[in-house]
């Protein structure tokens, strides 16, 4: 028997006497809808993590802490002329004094801004490979007292934050997956209590198990894609909204919990996958019912 997904007149009778809105539809349109925005979630936080890694590999800052401002300058210019001459090192530049003093004010108001406050002179470094180790060195040969900060170190916690959140939302992505087959295993065998009479008759006039279980599978995929795509398109409307605020906020971080259109087009599979998993929970539920009560 071919399988069909669009249910026919005969399914309908069968399995949907009732004309008001199926109760599956609308709970797979909840599943789908949590689902797509936890893989939403999860897809926009790895691209995430993935670029705070690239942004932070090699990323280093000098500070040049003396409180002889002649000393500092010195050390500052020393270390400007050295860096740039080491193997793997792409850019050395000091960030402007200016700026810094700038985001001093919140903390120390018009006081930040006046020229005779010490204030250390900070080198924005960038190194390719792993030449880190080498540029320390130089560092502290140039200027002992200066100090190596790592990029990665300061955001190491905002990292494992996103990556537990990407993980997060795997987990919750195969906790609804598995209510999804629950909900499944029961209304497949909430339809064969519900509609015994009719099967047993159908069985007396030559129907098999398999083609029995055909007609609730059939059904059951049916609303599964339907709430399906219902709950995806909402999804997607509540996931464009928020990307677009992020977005809107200005910052580098968040801008970055971004999707791709790969990503658009492999959360479009999320329903195709419920149908897919939904008939195959029918499937098994129906012929393990049939064979152990009919």
């Amino acid at each position: 028997m071919r399988l069909r997904l669009t249910p026919n007149g005969t399914d309908r009778r069968l399995l949907d006497e009732s004309r008001r809105t199926r109760a599956m539809t609308w709970i797979m349109a909840i599943m789908v809808f949590l689902t797509v925005l936890a893989a939403a979630l999860g897809l926009g936080m790895f691209a995430a993590t993935a670029q705070l890694d690239r942004q932070l590999a090699g990323r280093l800052t000098v500070q040049v802490v003396e409180a002889d401002a002649g000393l500092r300058d010195r050390q500052a210019a020393a270390l400007l002329a050295e860096l740039p001459r080491l193997s793997g090192v792409t850019r050395a530049k000091e960030v402007d004094r200016g700026r810094l003093a700038e985001l001093l004010r919140p903390w120390l108001g018009d006081a930040g801004l006046d020229a005779d406050l010490p204030m250390p002179a900070m080198i924005d470094v960038e190194v390719a490979g792993d030449r880190v180790a080498a540029v320390e060195q130089a560092v502290q040969r140039v200027a002992p007292g200066a100090r190596v900060d790592r990029h990665a170190q300061w955001l190491s916690p905002v990292r494992s934050f996103m990556t537990t959140m990407s993980w997060l939302a795997v987990g919750l992505m195969l906790l609804i997956a598995g209510a999804t087959g629950a909900v499944v295993l029961l209304a497949a065998r909430s339809g064969l209590d519900t509609h015994r009479d009719t099967i047993e008759v159908l069985h007396m006039l030559g129907s098999t198990d398999v083609q029995m279980a055909r007609l609730f599978q059939r059904r059951i995929a049916f609303d599964t894609l339907i709430g399906g795509l219902v709950g995806t398109a909402a999804a997607f409307a509540v996931a464009w909204l928020l990307e677009a605020r992020m977005g809107a906020l200005g910052s580098e971080l968040l801008g970055a919990v971004a999707l791709t259109r790969q990503d658009w087009l492999l959360l479009l599979l999320v329903p195709l996958g419920f149908a897919l998993l939904a008939t195959l929970a029918a499937r098994i539920a129906v012929l393990r019912a049939l064979s152990k009560t009919l």
